[in-house]
C-alpha cells in the first residue's frame, strides 16, 4: 500500500511538471506573438538598457551592414557579394555568443553561409519573428517552416536597415538564383559564361526553359542553347539545340537600339554608382582606423595607469599597447593604399569616357574590356525572356520588360562540316597542281602562295589527300598515264633491260621520269629513237663516279703556267 501511494504521488508530480512546462511555453509563445520575447539577435542590433532592440551604436558595424545589403542589391547574387568584399579587402563583423569573450565583436572575411544568414533574416527589415524553424526530436534536426506557419511575425518591431518590401525583393532574388538548380531553371544571376541569354531562353516547341552548354574551340567558348529536360528524365531525344553565337549577336544589336535613347541616363547612373562604391569603401576603412585608434588610446591609458614597479603587469600592458599601435599602422597603410588606388581608378579621362557613353553605346557593348556579366545585367534590365524556335530559319520572340514583344528571324547557323569546308578556289588550285606536283609538293606550293585551311591552319599533305579523295579529283597517276607515260615494268620491257637497270638509268638522267606520289615511285616517258641501247651503258655506276669526280672542284688539279 505504501508503495502504491508513493508511485501515485510520483505520477502526479510528473503531471504537474508537465502542466508547469506547458504554462511556461504558453507564456513564452504569447510574449513572442506580442513581439516582446528577448531572443538572440543578429549582428548589427543590440538590446538597450530598457530591453528594446536598437541598432548597434558602433558606426563601423552599421556602415558595414548597409554596404553589404547595397552590394547585394547591385550584384544580385550572394556569391558575387562575397567576391566583392574579398576584392575590396572589406571585413565583416560577428559576435561571440559563448566563452570568455562572450558579447565581443570580431572582424573577419565574409563567407557564403554568413551572407545567406544575413539576407534571409527578417530582423534586418525591422520585423520580430519567432518559429521560423521546427526541431524534431526524432532526428534532432532543425527544419525551416514556410512563412505562413511562423508562430510570430511582427512588422516594424524595432529600427531596421531595409524596408520589408526590400527584404521580400531580396528573397525573390535568392529564390530565382536558386531556381537555376531547381525544376524550372527560370532565372539565375548573371554569370561569367559568354552565353548572353543565360537563364532567359524558352523552348518554342515544349515551352520549357533551355539550358546552356559550351563548346571550346581554338581557345574560345561558343554557347549552345539546349532543351534537354525531357531527354534526361524520360530518355527522349533532345527537343532542340541551337548554336547561340548568331542569336546573341542579334539580341545584342537589339539591346543597343533599345538602350540608345536612354544612354545619357545610364551614363549618369554608372558614374553615380562608381562614386557610391568608392565612398562606401572609403567610409568603412575610416571607421576601421577610428576603431584601431580607440583601441591604441585605451591600451596607452591602461599602460600609463599601472605601477611602474609592477613589471609583470607593465610588460604585458606595454606589449598590448605595441600590438594595438601595429594594428593602427596597418589600418592606416591599408587605407592609404586603397585610397590612392580608388583615386587612380577614376581619373578625369575616365569620367569623360563615362559621360561619352550616351554617344558611344555600341563601342561599350562590343568593347572586349566590358565583362560579360555586365552585358547580361544590362540585358536583363530590358528583356524579360526570349523564345526560340528552329525551323528553316531561327525565329526569336523577344518579350521586353513591360509586356512589349518583338519577333526576329535569322538564318540557321551553318553546321560544323560546312564551316570547315575547303574554299572552292583551294580545291581548284589543287586540281590544277596535280598535273605537275605530288601531294607534298602541292602543300608546299599552296603555303608559299598564302593559302590556308578553313580553320586557319597551314596546308599539309593530309589536307591535300582528303580534298583529292572527297572531291574525286583525278589522281596524278591516272593523269600521267593519260599522257602516255609508262610504268617501270613497261619501260623495262620496251628497252629489254631489267627494272634495276631502268632505275639506274633514271638516276643517271638517261631516262626521263615523273613522280606520281611521295613514295619515290615514278612513271617514265616513252623511249624515243635516241633511247639508250642495251649493254651500251654497262657499268653505269663507275661512269657516274667518274662524272661526279670530274664535276667536283675538289678533285681538280691546278697547274702553274
Amino acid at each position: 500500500m505504501v508503495q502504491f501511494v508513493a508511485g501515485l504521488k510520483g505520477t502526479m508530480s510528473e503531471a504537474e511538471l508537465h502542466v508547469l512546462r506547458a504554462r511556461l511555453i504558453g507564456g513564452m509563445l504569447n510574449k513572442a506573438r506580442r513581439g516582446e520575447l528577448q531572443c538572440r539577435i543578429p549582428i548589427g542590433f543590440v538590446y538597450d538598457a530598457t530591453g528594446r532592440v536598437v541598432l548597434d551604436p558602433d558606426q563601423q558595424v552599421q556602415q558595414t551592414i548597409r554596404v553589404f545589403l547595397e552590394t547585394f542589391r547591385r550584384t544580385g547574387s550572394a556569391t558575387a557579394t562575397v567576391k566583392r568584399f574579398r576584392e575590396e579587402g572589406l571585413a565583416f563583423p560577428r559576435r561571440y555568443w559563448h566563452g570568455p569573450r562572450k558579447g565581443d565583436v570580431v572582424w573577419g572575411p565574409l563567407d557564403h553561409p554568413r551572407t545567406l544568414f544575413v539576407l534571409h533574416h527578417p530582423r534586418y527589415a525591422g520585423a520580430f519573428v519567432y518559429g521560423r524553424t521546427h526541431h524534431r526530436k526524432l532526428d534532432r534536426k532543425y527544419r525551416k517552416r514556410p512563412q505562413e506557419e511562423w508562430i510570430a511575425l511582427v512588422h516594424d518591431a524595432h529600427p531596421a536597415y531595409i524596408s520589408w518590401e526590400q527584404f521580400e525583393e531580396h528573397q525573390t532574388m535568392l529564390r530565382e538564383n536558386a531556381a537555376v538548380h531547381g525544376h524550372d531553371r527560370r532565372r539565375s544571376p548573371p554569370r561569367e559564361g559568354p552565353a548572353l541569354l543565360q537563364g532567359l531562353v524558352i523552348c518554342g516547341k515544349c515551352g520549357l526553359r533551355m539550358t546552356v552548354r559550351y563548346r571550346h574551340a581554338h581557345g574560345t567558348l561558343f554557347p549552345i542553347y539546349m532543351c534537354q529536360r525531357e531527354g534526361i528524365q524520360h530518355g527522349h531525344a533532345l527537343c532542340q539545340h541551337i548554336t547561340g553565337t548568331s542569336i546573341d549577336d542579334t539580341i545584342g544589336a537589339l539591346v543597343i537600339d533599345a538602350v540608345s535613347p536612354l544612354a545619357l541616363e545610364v551614363s549618369l547612373g554608372v558614374q553615380q554608382e562608381l562614386h557610391a562604391r568608392l565612398d562606401e569603401g572609403d567610409a568603412l576603412r575610416r571607421k576601421a582606423i577610428e576603431r584601431a585608434q580607440y583601441d591604441a588610446d585605451l591600451a596607452r591609458q591602461r599602460f600609463m595607469r599601472v605601477d611602474p614597479n609592477n613589471r609583470l603587469v607593465a610588460d604585458s600592458l606595454e606589449a598590448d599597447w605595441n600590438e594595438k599601435l601595429r594594428q593602427l599602422t596597418e589600418a592606416q597603410d591599408r587605407y592609404r593604399q586603397q585610397h590612392d588606388a580608388d583615386c587612380a581608378a577614376l581619373t578625369e579621362e575616365q569620367r569623360q569616357r563615362i559621360l561619352a557613353l550616351a554617344h558611344d553605346v555600341p563601342r561599350l557593348w562590343h568593347d572586349p574590356a566590358t565583362p560579360v556579366r555586365e552585358r547580361k545585367r544590362m540585358l536583363r534590365l530590358i528583356i524579360e525572356d526570349v523564345t526560340l524556335l528552329k525551323g528553316k530559319e531561327l525565329v526569336m520572340h523577344v518579350r521586353f520588360r513591360g509586356g512589349a514583344t518583338r519577333t526576329l528571324t535569322v538564318p540557321r547557323p551553318a553546321p560544323a562540316w560546312a564551316l570547315r569546308r575547303t574554299n572552292p578556289e583551294v580545291v581548284a588550285e589543287i586540281d590544277r597542281l596535280l598535273d605537275e606536283y605530288t601531294d607534298v609538293e602541292i602543300a608546299r606550293v599552296l603555303n608559299e602562295r598564302g593559302f590556308q585551311s578553313k580553320a586557319g591552319k597551314p596546308v599539309d599533305i593530309m589536307m591535300v589527300a582528303r580534298v583529292r579523295e572527297h572531291y574525286h579529283l583525278t589522281p596524278r597517276y591516272e593523269r600521267l598515264r593519260d599522257r602516255g607515260l609508262l610504268t617501270l615494268d613497261e619501260v623495262s620491257q620496251a628497252l629489254g633491260i631489267s627494272t634495276a637497270t631502268a632505275k639506274q638509268w633514271r638516276l643517271a638522267g638517261l631516262l626521263r621520269a615523273h613522280a606520281y606520289n611521295d613514295k619515290n615511285q615514278y612513271l617514265y616517258e616513252r623511249p624515243g629513237p635516241d633511247a639508250p641501247a642495251r649493254y651500251t651503258w654497262k657499268g653505269i655506276t663507275r661512269w657516274k663516279r667518274q662524272r661526279r669526280s670530274q664535276s667536283d672542284p675538289s678533285h681538280e688539279v691546278q697547274c702553274e703556267a
